[in-house]
């Protein structure tokens, strides 16, 4: 018996009961002619080749493990018509498709996406027929665009220095979802702990008329609060009172249950299953507070790769190793660099209690029309995650990435730096946003996060002595000069974290020198994992003394290909005992925070 890929559920905090795993062996054929559409590929003639969805072609899990470059792929299946789905919508999602999709049901276009780390879903009722051979075709374009939001995948499609194989294509479940007609469209969940009330917005997929719509809070199987709100618009906004909530947090991660359900004149006509977390976010006086209380943040950067599957995790249980294996190794928190994960993981951080930096995927390049992309995918993804706990603030952009002139003054790269930031707030005014992490910030950041590889203790101390004793901040960051402001900004009194250090790599003596890559010119190295060891606990120990800085994201947890600075390796084995990082990190107590004397008192 076959075993289904990536079984669970897709979308924990949206949850229904019926639902149809599309999952497994798909029909697949390069189209590097690209003369799939006007020889009518979409028509419902069979495909050459198989792929295992929902792996990309480039990784071995996919069955096709091809690493060449294919811009545009197809996909085809049959799906069976099910009596029960009479007088339903049938919605089929996918969770992600890098990068623009077109979408067939039975020769006929259903629609388009575009945006690679996002969901979409099309309501496909109109296009079935009854029996078994309904044909679903999906085409898939995924430029080598440098303007296009890419995160790690190397234009060039080869690793090299920081970037990776690419992952085109389908990398996130597939499946339909039998739903009314007149149903629940979203939830958007707002914790308020001052007032002991969870706020709750439910969007109907319905006209403006007469609904209910009732909501329970759950701790555990014991019903705490319970609202029914009469709405004669197409939105309904609850106010759940939760007496005395439990505050979620990475050492106590509790989660409230939540039913939602819609009615019309008494009549059931639709029922979600969710959860929340009661926590709360803020920033005073240089420190980062996590219900009120400064919170020292102890993050590791984490790239979401597998060997086998590249962005796409294996399986469900490999996402919740990570975030295991991350909180063993006394970690509260993971910078998720450079990729919108799956779902599953921020499930996993919600259940489990791991603090996240949601970050988009950026381009490398600018120009009016990534904006755009840029813009669009980024608002869907603020939205899909809004109700999780464990984001605690929005990165948009890293290192410059797709505003590589904002450094000589460019005023438009600048402005779409800002833009991207007011829309992050327009669409979460609750947590705080990182315009451009590491470096290069405009004057609207909410933290001054500063990347600094700085290999030794005694190298970083010194080089942030004048700060530590309330001097300015260092005008120039770590990397070739770069600014710690851009041009025209200034530090007004953010709190500060060093949000990439450390990156310590093994030295591949295995290899002739003239084989190591770029990396071993850049990153601090090491020779055996002992010596890896006493370089963590030296840096970590540096970094916690200095009294300015309220964080850090050490680099990194996994191994990525070439780039082998990871605590663990590309397999997941720890290269250091877990239980002495996990001493060292749980060793750093926060201290307190002094904002540079130009904005003291």
């Amino acid at each position: 018996m076959k075993i289904l890929p990536r079984p669970e559920y897709p979308r924990p905090q949206f949850q229904r009961r019926e639902w149809v795993n599309l999952n497994g062996t798909w029909e697949f054929s390069f189209d590097d002619a690209e003369v799939g559409i006007a020889e009518g590929w979409q028509d419902g003639r069979p495909l050459v080749g198989q792929i295992v969805v929902p792996y990309p072609y480039q990784s071995e899990l996919s069955g096709v493990n091809d690493k060449e470059i294919h811009e545009v792929v197809w996909y085809a299946r049959t799906l069976a018509y099910q009596p029960e789905w009479r007088g339903q919508d049938l919605l089929l999602h996918f969770g992600a498709v890098d990068y623009a999709t077109t979408v067939w049901v039975n020769g006929q276009l259903v629609g388009g996406n575009r945006g690679g780390h996002v969901p979409f879903s099309f309501d496909i009722a109109p296009y079935l027929h009854e029996g078994e051979d309904n044909r679903i075709t999906v085409r898939v374009e995924d430029r080598q665009d440098a303007c296009q939001p890419r995160g790690k995948q190397s234009v060039t499609g080869k690793p090299i220095g920081i970037d990776y194989y690419c992952t085109t294509g389908i990398w996130q479940t597939v499946w339909v979802e039998p739903v009314p007609q007149v149903r629940i469209e979203s939830l958007r969940m707002t914790p308020l702990l001052d007032e002991e009330a969870l706020k709750l917005r439910v969007y109907l997929h319905a006209p403006a008329a007469n609904w209910t719509i009732e909501a329970d809070v759950l701790d555990g199987d014991e019903v705490v609060s319970t609202l029914r709100k009469d709405t004669h618009n197409g939105t309904g906004r609850l106010f759940l009172r939760i007496p005395d909530p439990k505050h979620w947090s990475p050492d106590s991660p509790h989660l409230y249950g939540l039913r939602v359900r819609l009615l019309q004149n008494g009549e059931l006509l639709d029922e979600i299953e969710s959860y929340a977390g009661m926590r709360s976010i803020e920033l005073r006086n240089g420190e980062f507070l996590l219900n009120g209380k400064p919170t020292y943040l102890k993050m590791v950067l984490d790239q979401g790769y597998w060997p086998e599957s590249y962005l796409a995790a294996p399986t469900d249980e490999a996402i919740r190793y990570d975030v295991e294996i991350t909180k063993a190794l006394g970690f509260n928190g993971s910078r998720k660099h450079q990729k919108v994960e799956d779902p599953r993981f921020l499930y996993w951080c919600d259940k489990l209690g791991l603090m996240v930096w949601g970050e988009m995927a950026n381009a490398r390049e600018w120009s009016s029309e990534a904006e755009e992309m840029f813009l669009s995918e980024w608002s869907r993804v603020v939205q899909r995650d809004y109700n999780s706990p464990s984001i605690v603030s929005w990165v948009p952009l890293n290192e410059s990435w797709g505003v590589p002139e904002i450094d000589e003054g460019h005023a438009a790269q600048y402005a779409f730096v800002e833009r991207a930031v007011k829309l992050t707030r327009f669409l979460d005014p609750h947590r705080p946003v990182i315009d451009n992490d590491g470096w290069e910030h405009t004057d609207v950041t909410d933290i001054c996060t500063i990347h600094d590889y700085t290999a030794t203790g005694e190298e970083m101390v010194a080089k942030y002595a004048e700060t530590a004793s309330g001097g300015p901040l260092p005008e120039k960051a770590w990397w070739d000069g770069s600014m710690t402001f851009a041009p025209g900004s200034i530090y007004r009194g953010q709190p500060v974290m060093l949000s990439e250090v450390g990156g310590f790599l093994i030295r591949p003596f295995w290899l002739p020198a003239d084989k190591w890559d770029v990396l071993y010119d850049t990153y601090g190295s090491v020779s055996n994992t002992d010596e890896l060891l006493a370089k963590y606990k030296d840096l970590m120990g540096s970094i916690a003394s200095l009294p300015f800085v309220s964080g850090f994201c050490y680099t990194q947890l996994t191994d990525v290909e070439q780039e082998i600075n990871g605590l663990l390796t590309y397999h997941r084995k720890p290269k250091v005992p877990i239980d002495q990082v996990s001493e060292i990190n749980r060793s750093l107590r926060l201290q307190t925070n002094e904002a540079p004397a130009q904005f003291a008192g």
